[in-house]
């Protein structure tokens, strides 16, 4: 089978991550899989970077296309609250040469498209007997233009005075580009794309959506690799990452750890309440610099590219923290927990999914401080109990999240729309 996936980045930041441990899963299992993609950063040849046209005709309409987006979205620059994520538009310079560059395919599978994919014109221009699938990293497809909602929930109703815009215009840049993504899923026939949601959270967003509810969704959340996130000797890890031996090792990690949705400055707060506890620790890890007042011991280790180097990372530490207030499937969770290492997080989005509580770890509700505090003592109180939810973690992974269960559920729903696809023709 040959499955081409399309996402903006092939191996930076967690969706371009997901994306690639899906291309590798697909090919080691026999199957012609490749990834086109705006920005490449690996040496894999099955990656193929668009090359934009270099005749005038095709300058000239980018630099066009280009200045419009630009100019539609410059009267919001200066009014965006700080602390927000990307504003992405449905449009993309490279419209035309997308569609044009795409590699012949049984399937076509989107994934993290912000910037790359043009929604009309790629909707219109696909052959009618490609299925499509789109693996949803985020909320993106379903807004008018941000990545998480902050519980605004404005894109039931056709976005519109966007509060991550600073707007208060109902007809604003959000609301434009949530039209243009309506006339965009309206013309694609309900069986032709199909939605697939890591979470019930995500799956429920999907049924719910004025611009998404026709099509089908299915769930699959995103494997891992349990051969490089497995459990390291923590003794060892610790001397590598000179951490001492009797801390009690608090974890945090983001792509970016100043993104105010991970929720780094409550977790600091939460350990700012924990002074007195016997040898606590914080170690982080993503882009950045982390200038919020600790009132505790901690080592920051920056942003950290080898897979197997961050699983000594996870190996080090007592308990790993995830304190989204809106997250989708977090791979930091998922990984931990291949590590052995036991998970606390805020009861929201798909984070539920993952934290099985007193099993995997605990979860608290969205945004409790002192709820955190009280759930990382407690779990740091009792090594026992640490231990045995250190066992299940892995258990738990290897049995319903090997990168291998993943990709075999894509395939099958490959294969029964590629059935429904030959009938039709």
């Amino acid at each position: 089978m040959r499955i081409v996936h399309l996402n903006t980045h092939d191996i930076s930041g967690g969706a371009a991550q997901a994306t690639y441990r899906l291309h590798n899963g697909l090919r080691r299992l026999g199957h012609d899989s490749s990834i086109l993609v705006a920005e490449r950063s690996s040496n894999d040849p099955k990656v193929i970077s668009i090359v934009s046209k270099k005749d005038l005709v095709s300058r000239v309409r980018r630099r066009i296309l280009a200045n419009q987006i630009a100019r539609d979205f410059a009267p919001y620059r200066a009014k965006r609250p700080k602390g927000y994520e990307g504003f992405s538009d449905d449009r993309s310079i490279y419209r035309e040469e997308l569609i044009s560059q795409l590699p012949p395919c049984d399937i076509i599978n989107l994934h993290w498209i912000a910037g790359f994919v043009d929604y009309q014109a790629f909707f219109s221009a696909v052959p009618s007997n490609v299925p499509i699938f789109w693996r949803l990293s985020d909320m993106n497809p379903l807004t008018g233009g941000c990545h998480f909602d902050a519980g605004c929930g404005k894109h039931g109703v056709g976005c519109g005075g966007c509060p991550q815009l600073g707007s208060n215009d109902t007809n604003d840049l959000s609301r434009q580009i949530w039209r243009r993504k309506e006339e965009a899923f309206k013309a694609v026939d309900a069986d032709r794309l199909h939605f697939i949601a890591l979470n019930r959270w995500m799956a429920d967003l999907v049924k719910r959506s004025p611009l998404l509810a026709k099509f089908q969704v299915s769930i699959v959340p995103n494997g891992v690799d349990t051969e490089v996130f497995a459990p390291r000797d923590r003794c060892v890890a610790r001397d590598v990452l000179g951490i001492p031996q009797d801390a009690a090792v608090v974890l945090f990690v983001s792509e970016v750890v100043r993104n105010r949705r991970k929720g780094l400055a409550l977790l600091i707060k939460a350990l700012n309440q924990l002074v007195s506890f016997p040898n606590i620790f914080l170690l982080s890890v993503g882009r950045g610099v982390i200038d919020f007042e600790t009132k505790i011991p901690q080592s920051h280790l920056g942003h950290i590219e080898n897979r197997r180097l961050l699983s000594v990372v996870y190996s080090a530490a007592d308990l790993c923290v995830t304190p989204s207030l809106q997250d989708n499937q977090p791979n930091t969770a998922l990984e931990a927990m291949a590590c052995g290492t036991p998970v606390v997080g805020f009861d929201v989005g798909g984070i539920p999914d993952m934290i099985r509580p007193g099993i995997t770890g605990t979860l608290v509700p969205v945004g409790d401080v002192d709820g955190l505090r009280s759930a990382i003592t407690t779990l740091l109180s009792d090594e026992g109990k640490l231990a045995l939810m250190s066992a299940s973690c892995r258990e738990i992974v290897l049995r319903e999240y090997p990168l291998e269960t993943q990709v075999r559920r894509y395939l099958e729903l490959y294969e029964s729309s590629l059935g429904v696809v030959r009938q039709l023709n």
